[in-house]
């Protein structure tokens, strides 16, 4: 499935929450999209649950 895909599913699922929802509902959804996508970036690999705890100091020694 392409990202154009995925992203208008999203979109579309954003624009029924805060139709039918109202605004609150809106956050809602794209407050658990972020969680769900930040967790399934974690187990694809792709991140690191120790980036999020390094400090600016770590991770330039790291890139050098």
């Amino acid at each position: 499935m392409s990202m154009a895909v995925v992203g208008l599913i999203a979109g579309m699922a954003l624009a029924f929450a805060g139709y039918f929802g109202g605004f609150g509902a809106f956050l809602l959804v794209a407050a658990l999209g972020a969680v769900g996508f930040g967790v399934g970036r974690l187990l694809e690999g792709d991140l690191e649950l120790g980036d999020f705890f390094r400090t600016r100091d770590d991770r330039r020694d790291r890139r050098r």
